[in-house]
């Protein structure tokens, strides 16, 4: 298994992953839920990119890079990592995002992922500690933060709030 930053080499499986997955699902959402192919290599892809190192963006807008997980020919998830928190993140959507494909779901790979996602995200977040946040009503997600050393910090209605130390 191997995670690889967004790239234009894989296009493609970038763009068949990213316009299947639901606009809100577990709380990540994605604005680019059935795009075509067109749209995604055109307009889609070079904004994603240009994420990393943004120009022009609100001031509230945070450094994020986009990495899938790979298994040998097959892309089998995106991890997001937010380089830093700003006040809304901090209740947000913190540090980092994931998704699973359905049919990969159960089988590790989430586990395998963030702990790979984790090790990037070291580097990158100033922070002491990262941050999640998970629905309550996702096990499978709260699960796989716990197996990656997470720990729950606190909670609204709907989420819990977990940390895991660098």
């Amino acid at each position: 298994m191997e995670l690889r930053k967004i790239n234009t080499k894989d296009a493609y499986a970038q763009w068949e992953y990213t316009s299947a997955l639901p606009e809100n699902e577990n709380g990540l959402t994605n604005p680019y839920a059935g795009v075509s192919y067109d749209e995604y290599i055109n307009n889609v892809l070079p904004e994603l990119l240009s994420y990393e190192h943004p120009v022009g963006m609100p001031d509230w807008f945070v450094p994020e890079v986009y990495y899938y997980l790979w298994d040998d020919d097959c892309l089998v998830g995106e991890f997001r990592i937010r380089h830093h928190l700003t006040e809304a993140l901090k209740k947000g959507s913190g540090n980092i995002g994931y998704s699973i494909r359905k049919d990969k779901r159960g089988k590790g790979y989430g586990t395998a992922g963030l702990e790979l996602t984790i090790q990037v995200a070291k580097d990158i977040v100033p922070e002491e500690e990262i941050y999640l946040r998970v629905n309550k009503d996702n096990i499978a997600s709260q699960k796989v933060m716990l197996k990656n050393g997470a720990y729950i910090t606190g909670e609204d209605s709907e989420h819990y709030f977990m940390r895991i130390k660098k």
